[in-house]
């Protein structure tokens, strides 16, 4: 049957608390661990950003009851996890990786910090531990050179062709690439290793195409931001980049309906294209645009399963109303890249648990078609995503979403980034890290 959109009194609710199962209940007299895969999740259902941690893990770990509940698991694996709330902050993260990374009959085949900055502290711990790091729409935008970072997934769209795709998306809003030059742009960002990610790429595309941008940081926590807004309103850009996070997305958008600056021209990243991030601000954030990799809703068949399956036998990770929202189903996603890997692993290694090395090669030769989308019912929620030794991202195209004053809509297909640019940039930035710390590269034709 067709399921209802969530309404907004109930999505408020949702952002005041949230219902959460931190692993799947197991009777350890049946539990067999050679039948069974384990996958950890580190996550943040507390602290500053608990809207995006709590969505995302729910998401992720409700696929994975989907499967279980419907299909036994993977191959007759069954797919077992565990929480660890490292409540966004740095050192607690890496302590949360350093805690489960043994767990299960080969250890944890894969982390997902779901922050930059843990991200960047365990490159090097996760190279060691050969276990992959899949930083899905974040992370450090080089290790995209798989040939310098074996075991770092920035996959589907990383940061710099995020940023790419939002220039050109702008150009088409113009008119045109001959539009730009002359055009102020501001880049509002946290400062934050996060918010910082995007600065090199907007200077070299501002050299390119003769533009003039501007990078205003936003101090933690970004609470007040009326200084940064007058700033904004002597500079008057055409455009303003909201690369915040949290709270900080909110405020924006009231500063600009204070000063008049039009929400339409404000370009959110992904991370300030949540429910939670449009709602507080009530009537200021009807038009608002930011970039998306997923659709948001609950009118895409894997997410009506969930719904059905899953909350239907009371087995779901979070509140149901705010099952289909940005977040849960950008934890959806991830969790069907990890599945559909853990699926491609067994063909080479056999069925049964699989480890680091296993699901490093898997990640590398993933290649999620159209086809294999529509089959699992995710057909208008991601992206097909191909994946190999040269290139850890695997795709790199965004849309862009619109709000409308209660529900996000889809206004663009998929728009290609700066591609050859970006890569450009990769590389160097690959190379130089590769010299810093005596890495010699691997050998990886193009993909």
């Amino acid at each position: 049957m067709r399921l209802k959109k969530l309404s907004l009194s109930l999505l408020a609710a949702a952002m005041v608390a949230s219902i959460g199962t931190p692993a799947v209940a197991q009777d350890k007299k049946e539990s067999d661990p050679t039948k069974e895969q384990f996958i950890p999740f580190l996550t943040y259902r507390s602290g500053p950003f608990a809207a995006g941690g709590s969505g995302t893990a729910s998401g992720g770990e409700d696929y994975l009851a989907l499967l279980n509940l419907r299909d036994g698991g993977i191959n007759g694996i069954k797919l077992v996890w565990e929480e660890c709330d490292f409540g966004y902050n740095t050192d607690r993260g890496v302590e949360c990786y350093e805690r489960l990374k043994a767990r299960g009959l080969k250890g944890a085949p894969v982390i997902q910090p779901w922050s930059t900055g843990v991200t960047y502290a365990l490159i090097e711990r996760s190279l060691k531990d050969k276990i992959p790091l899949v930083s899905i729409g974040y992370g450090r935008t080089d290790a995209t050179d798989g040939r310098v970072f074996p075991y770092v997934f920035p996959m589907i769209t990383n940061y710099w062709n995020q940023s790419s795709a939002k220039l050109r998306y702008i150009a088409q809003l113009e008119g045109g690439e001959d539009k730009l030059e002359g055009m102020k742009i501001v880049n509002l960002h946290l400062k934050h290793p996060y918010g910082n990610e995007t600065i090199p790429v907007w200077n070299k595309l501002a050299e390119k195409f003769g533009f003039e941008v501007t990078h205003i940081p936003v101090p933690w926590p970004g609470i007040d931001q009326k200084s940064l807004w007058l700033q904004v309103r002597q500079i008057q850009p055409k455009y303003v980049i909201n690369r915040n996070w949290g709270v900080s997305c909110t405020v924006p958008l009231r500063e600009a309906a204070r000063i008049g600056f039009p929400r339409e021209r404000i370009i959110g990243v992904w991370w300030c294209g949540s429910e939670e991030d449009v709602i507080p601000a009530g009537a200021a954030a009807k038009g608002y645009i930011t970039a998306a990799f997923h659709a948001a809703g609950r009118d895409i068949p894997v997410i009506q399963e969930i719904f059905e399956v899953v909350y239907g036998q009371m087995k779901g990770n979070i509140s149901a109303a705010r099952v289909g929202s940005v977040y849960y189903n950008r934890g959806v996603v991830t969790a069907i890249v990890v599945t559909e890997a853990i699926r491609l692993a067994h063909t080479k290694y056999g069925v049964g648990p699989i480890g680091g090395e296993e699901m490093q090669w898997a990640l590398e030769n993933l290649d999620i078609t159209e086809a294999r989308i529509k089959e699992i019912g995710a057909e208008g929620l991601m992206p097909p995503t191909k994946i190999s030794c040269f290139d850890h991202e695997g795709g790199g195209s965004v849309r862009f979403q619109q709000w409308d004053g209660s529900k996000w809509n889809m206004i663009t297909g998929w728009i290609p980034p700066y591609k050859d640019l970006v890569r450009e940039m990769i590389e160097a930035s690959a190379a130089k890290y590769a010299k810093e710390k005596g890495i010699t590269p691997r050998d990886c034709p193009p993909a």
